[in-house]
């Protein structure tokens, strides 16, 4: 039930309607996610509040890997301590490749997942700098594993484009 309910929380946030404009400083952002998994990333806003994120994920532990290919959207709103910081929420669809090298086979999988995304978001005044923590639950659908992963989010150092 527990697991239930959050999945209907996650979802929900992704789907909420699009009411408030908010300045961003940037267009474009790429540059990489520190954190579980290590990623590649990018951001394009498609208007001032909403943007899309794309990545491209890899996790290695001996015995076996995985890389993940994931999309959202994400609203971002402004926080009014600091100038350029602003915390975001959003959903996405994630899948995951895994690769299990065991002594006597090898063998592969692959999962679906469900995320949702909270974080903050802060871009330097004069640097085309852009820095972001986030916690990306993930609820997996199918595959390899199953049910909800918490472990998920990082640490976002980008390059932004105007």
């Amino acid at each position: 039930m527990k697991t239930c309910s959050l999945f209907i929380l996650v979802f929900g946030l992704g789907i909420l309607s699009i009411t408030e404009a908010v300045a961003q400083n940037y267009k474009t952002a790429v540059g990489a996610r520190i954190g579980y998994p290590l990623t590649l990333s990018g951001k394009y806003f498609i208007n001032e509040s909403i943007a899309l994120e794309g990545n491209l994920g890899l996790r290695s532990f001996s015995g076996y890997r995985w890389v993940s290919l994931s999309a959202a959207g994400l609203k971002h709103k402004p926080l009014d301590v600091l100038d350029g910081l602003n915390w975001y929420y959003g959903a996405g669809l994630s899948v995951y490749f895994w690769r299990f090298e065991d002594i006597t086979n090898l063998s592969s999988s692959s999962s679906l997942g469900l995320q949702g995304y909270v974080g903050l978001d802060y871009t330097f005044k004069k640097s085309p700098i852009n820095v972001t923590l986030d916690w990306t639950p993930t609820f997996f659908i199918n595959g390899f594993t199953s049910g909800l992963g918490t472990r998920f989010g990082g640490l976002g150092i980008r390059y932004t484009l105007n």
